[in-house]
């Protein structure tokens, strides 16, 4: 069985695009985010389409889901791959852990498994993740 490769670098987001679902003034609340978020590091991807929605349950209180599709590359093999991700925030930040979509890899990523997770603070410019995956390649005999 192979072991898996631990990688990590940063990310950045971008263009936070929020809209209510629903009541906008209510508690509890829905929200659905659109982003954009910029991976340096063991994943490489310039610009990423995510999008969330959001459970408000407290005044900057609540917990979140999302896919975020990532084109680019692992650790220098080019490919894409969906992300699917769950996390909580508070008014200090988001704690957040994604797996890899099973199936969703293409290009030189076909057959990626994965999972990993950062924690943001508020203020943050640029966050640090983790990311623990397998390709699912076996020795050749």
């Amino acid at each position: 069985m192979p072991t898996p490769v631990e990688t990590g670098g940063r990310f950045t987001f971008a263009d936070w695009q929020e809209s209510p679902v629903g009541a906008a003034d209510a508690v509890p609340r829905l929200a659905h985010a659109h982003v954009t978020n910029a991976f340096t590091g063991g994943i490489a991807a310039a610009g990423t389409a995510c999008d969330y929605t959001i459970a408000y349950t407290g005044e900057n209180l609540g917990s979140y889901s999302g896919m975020e599709l990532v084109s680019g590359s692992l650790d220098g093999r080019e490919g894409s791959f969906v992300l699917e991700e769950r996390g909580t925030f508070d008014a200090g930040g988001t704690v957040c852990r994604f797996e890899v979509v099973p199936g969703s890899g293409t290009g030189g990523l076909v057959g990626l498994t994965g999972s990993g997770g950062f924690t943001y603070r508020h203020g943050d410019t640029s966050v640090a993740y983790a990311f623990s995956y397998d390709l699912g390649e076996r020795p050749s005999r």
